[in-house]
């Protein structure tokens, strides 16, 4: 597929989604990395634009570069941000309120603290990301490390072999205390991601590092 062709679906993409408004973000595909330029009301919009280009078959990389300008005329002061993040943190019973903790900066919110799991470093990112008024995250939440090397290569192994959505002989594992290095090909982001996520629900896992080529 030729770069015209895969910016033209990756642009149907962005507006067939129903969770961003795509009127003003651009596109442009070279050697199959998409660059998004424009600008958008919401972080979590931007968010969604970057998913959506990932899922369009023949994308190799993606670039992103929207701004989200926030509506000017309902500004957020960081602290009442700062709180409602708290909140949501909070009210979600499967998230560590206690652990997490939350700074920003001009609309930008930094996490820190230390989880148990990463799906709750994910949740806690997950939950503030929707919040008006919200420019970008730092997701600097630590996990626990709790079990040997060795124990962890063997699981993520496992995983990986257990995946229907995975090609585990295409990948290769590195594995240094709690720190996992991904490297081999896979046949689509939508499978590039599945590796990551089989990767980080092993325990012990602590970081990911994911230099899996799309091809």
């Amino acid at each position: 597929m030729n770069d015209a062709e895969l910016r033209k679906r990756v642009l149907e993409e962005l507006e067939f989604d129903p969770s961003l408004d795509a009127a003003h973000i651009g596109v442009a595909v070279e050697d199959g990395i998409a660059t998004l330029t424009g600008h958008v009301s919401a972080y979590a919009q931007k968010y969604n634009a970057e998913r959506a280009a990932q899922r369009v078959k023949g994308v190799r990389g993606i670039a992103q570069e929207i701004e989200v300008r926030p509506p000017t005329a309902s500004p957020t002061d960081d602290d009442q941000l700062a709180k409602r993040a708290l909140d949501l943190i909070a009210w979600d019973a499967s998230l560590p309120a206690d652990a997490v903790k939350v700074k920003v900066e001009r609309g930008w919110v930094t996490l820190s603290g230390e989880v148990e799991w990463h799906h709750q470093r994910m949740g806690c990112e997950s939950a503030v990301r929707r919040l008006a008024g919200v420019t970008g995250v730092s997701n600097l939440i630590e996990l626990r490390h709790r079990v040997q090397s060795g124990d962890i290569r063997a699981s993520v192994d496992q995983a990986l072999r257990r995946s229907a959505e995975v090609e585990a002989g295409n990948i290769r594992l590195h594995v240094n205390g709690g720190e996992v290095t991904l490297s081999g090909t896979t046949r689509s982001w939508h499978e590039r991601n599945a590796v990551q996520r089989a990767a980080w629900a092993v325990p012990g896992v602590t970081s990911v590092v994911n230099h899996l080529t799309v091809v």
